[in-house]
């Protein structure tokens, strides 16, 4: 009952702030942007009072709960942790995969292999290495 209660004050609180807001400008002279600036206001003001009334209640549960956690023995209370579950799993171990064959390796030549990079000019390319050089049309 109590929620429902508190509901329709806050709903009632954000509308007369909105009247209220409304009111000061002036009834013939309200614009889109004077009602929007009024629903602003009022649902941010609702929203950092229930922010501040969660803050407090938290803070009273929490501070409630210190001395009579320690009133016992004199130590902290440890939390109670549960044990983990053991999952088994209902698939098969999946097989191991062959090897991959080993490449042939690479001719070397001085101190760098040819590769991606190398020094060799190819045939199949598209761009020219330099921009003097012309290149070919896509």
């Amino acid at each position: 009952m109590r929620g429902w209660l508190l509901a329709y004050g806050v709903i009632y609180v954000a509308i007369e702030m909105v009247g209220q807001s409304l009111t000061s400008v002036g009834w013939p002279r309200i614009t889109a942007l004077d009602v929007a600036t009024a629903v602003v206001d009022a649902f941010l003001t609702v929203a950092v009072a229930l922010a501040v009334l969660l803050a407090l209640h938290l803070a009273a549960r929490r501070w409630g709960q210190l001395p009579a956690a320690e009133a016992g023995t004199g130590e902290p209370a440890e939390p109670i942790r549960a044990a983990p579950l053991g999952v088994r799993s209902w698939r098969a171990e999946p097989s191991a995969l062959p090897s991959a064959a080993q490449p042939p390796p690479r001719p070397v030549r001085g101190t760098y292999a040819v590769g991606a990079y190398g020094s060799e000019r190819r045939s199949g390319r598209v761009a020219p290495a330099f921009p003097e050089e012309p290149g070919a049309l896509l």
